[in-house]
């Protein structure tokens, strides 16, 4: 390992502590980013939740939510003529129109006929609110397609 790199893990495994000169701002730091992560999980959980067919818990203690969506019959009829999991068919579907790349739940044994995809809260705020904008855009309109 290079110093810099043992440098930085030191700091990681020993943060400055009260009294040391940047016990603060460190400090500052940690709480500003503790906050701005709770705060992206609120807003993709509730941004989700009011989509037609999403639901969706707030995210806890991890980067990453988990909503179940609600395909209608004729993408599934779709998905599966394509030879693809409806939540595949959904992925690259909406990977294809956006841009945005999920992670479809049929890869993590979610139970039989529910249908779910990964996404992460980890972009900047600004950043998730237009990409959760192009996500609702696309949702209303895969449902209007497939009605």
């Amino acid at each position: 390992p290079t110093v810099i790199g043992q440098a930085c893990m030191d700091a990681v495994v020993n943060p400055p502590k009260p009294g040391e000169p940047s016990y603060e701002s460190w400090n500052n730091e940690v709480t500003n980013v503790l906050n701005s992560l709770k705060r992206r999980a609120k807003l993709v959980a509730d941004t989700l939740n009011s989509i037609e067919g999403f639901k969706c818990n707030t995210v806890q203690g991890a980067m990453y939510a988990f909503p179940q969506i609600t395909l209608p019959e004729k993408a599934l009829a779709a998905a599966k003529e394509a030879g693809q999991a409806a939540d595949v068919f959904y992925a690259f579907n909406l990977l294809e129109a956006t841009g945005i790349c999920i992670i479809p739940g049929s890869g993590f044994g979610q139970k039989p006929g529910t249908f779910h995809f990964r996404t992460t809260i980890l972009p900047q705020e600004d950043m998730i609110k237009e990409m959760l904008g192009r996500l609702k855009e696309f949702h209303l309109n895969f449902l209007k397609q497939y009605a």
